[in-house]
């Protein structure tokens, strides 16, 4: 309580460098890009020279000067030494290979960044699209809480042997807590389709008007009509699938905790590795969810329909998706982390400054959290409004070829991406037919955008 206004005002600075960020990283993605890219590199050579080094003086260090008893800890040491270099070669070596296969996708990233700052500039309204979203859900979890208060306290009150009332209750209202928690799954995730669907209208609404001076007032709110109007079944259908994977996992989680030290070691493999799994499905149904609100947004059409669409696409511009997932989405973390970092900083000078506060602890921790929060908010809309420009961009390139009549809608920096990919498939003698076979309709017909 004695540091509440500092508190207040780091966790005001984080969000002032969140939206700072956003700006930055447009006019700075070709150069933040490839810099992220050889730090990687140089860093896993340098550890993985490391580990051997260590390995090379562990090794030629006389055992004569070991004591007996410690003898089988210093070859229990050498060994593993041994296996992490081993480990970090071959990480190493595949890492450079990826590099080595995306580096000409790479240039796909860094347009795409920019062309996404450019979005934010005309739909300044996306940088609060998180703050509706998170109302949203507090509103709801408020009234499932008042709800699940009523439901805790239906049934019969019985006197029990501490003199207090217990509700004791019978039929199937005694079952309706399940209801109650998969409601809260459900719609938690419907509330979050919801923003994702919201974001792919406005930045397809923006992909494709030519003029950009001919956008609606508000496409923000343009794409909110569309959504209530036409997809409200899509969105439900999306998040029910992802109810569906969560659900499970979660029971396997409270059957591990409960089963905590008494199971065999077998068991408790298995059960891990069912969480795993179900935890690896869920993130990727969530991608694929994403994409299908997009291929929704552009062809208008039902939500397994879009899926398969998006799912197509997906695969087929692989190489691609990786390249934008990967060195996308380490950037934004990093600029996650760099405003974690720079909030915690500035909380340290503060709380230095004051000297009546001996405990600092407590204070910094809430304020880290917040700014992580925060970050992830503002940067995940950013990574969205990515994600939602490829897909965009591949309808662009099938059905365009920018010539009169079929000019492009997208943006001049995709443009010379697309021009440098083809001068590259007709200097290698393909003709410049690469971007065409690689890049594939989601839809058989027309874009309806």
């Amino acid at each position: 309580m004695t540091s509440k206004e500092i508190i207040l005002g780091l966790c005001l600075l984080s969000l002032v460098l969140s939206m700072i960020l956003m700006v930055i990283i447009r006019y700075i993605s070709r150069i933040l890009v490839w810099i992220l890219t050889i730090l990687v590199i140089l860093g896993s050579l340098g550890g993985t020279g490391v580990l051997w080094w260590l390995y090379a003086k562990q090794r030629r260090s006389p055992k004569e000067k070991v004591l007996p008893e410690q003898l089988q800890i210093a070859e229990d040491n050498l060994r593993a030494l041994l296996i992490y270099a081993i480990s970090a070669t071959v990480f190493t070596v595949i890492l450079f290979l990826i590099m080595l296969v995306m580096r000409k996708r790479v240039a796909l990233t860094i347009a795409l960044f920019h062309v996404a700052g450019k979005v934010f500039i005309h739909l300044p309204l996306l940088v609060f699209q998180p703050f509706w979203t998170f109302f949203a859900l507090v509103l709801f979890w408020a009234y499932w809480i008042m709800t699940l208060l009523f439901l805790g306290t239906t049934g019969s009150a019985v006197p029990n042997e501490q003199g207090f009332v217990e509700f004791r209750i019978s039929g199937p209202l005694q079952y309706m807590w399940w209801y109650h928690v998969v409601g809260l799954i459900w719609i938690s995730e419907f509330i979050l389709a919801c923003q994702q669907m919201t974001v792919a209208g406005a930045v397809v609404t923006y992909y494709f008007t030519r003029d950009k001076r001919n956008l609606p007032f508000t496409p923000i709110l343009a794409s909110v009509n569309r959504l209530i109007r036409y997809h409200l079944g899509t969105v439900a259908k999306g998040s029910f699938i992802i109810t569906l994977v969560k659900i499970p996992r979660m029971i396997l989680m409270y059957i591990h905790s409960q089963l905590k030290g008494k199971e065999n070691a077998c068991a408790r493999c298995v059960l891990k590795s069912c969480i795993c799994c179900l935890w690896c499905l869920e993130k990727c149904l969530n991608y694929l969810n994403q994409n299908a609100y997009t291929a929704t947004a552009i062809n208008s059409t039902n939500f397994c329909t879009s899926a398969k669409d998006a799912f197509v696409i997906l695969v087929e511009n692989a190489l691609r998706v990786a390249a934008i997932n990967t060195v996308g989405d380490f950037m934004l973390f990093l600029g996650k982390v760099l405003i974690v970092c720079s909030t915690g900083l500035a909380g340290i000078m503060l709380l230095n400054y004051q000297q009546d506060y001996t405990v600092w602890v407590l204070p910094l921790i809430i304020v880290c959290l917040f700014a992580f929060l925060v970050a992830h908010c503002f940067l995940s809309i950013y990574e969205m409004v990515v994600d939602v420009l490829f897909l965009c961009f591949a309808i662009d390139t099938k059905y365009n070829d920018g010539s009169p009549g079929r000019e492009f809608y997208m943006d001049k920096v995709l443009m010379e991406f697309v021009e440098n990919s083809r001068k590259a498939m007709k200097e290698a003698g393909k003709g410049g037919v690469a971007d065409a076979r690689e890049l594939k309709p989601m839809a058989s017909g027309a874009s309806s955008a």
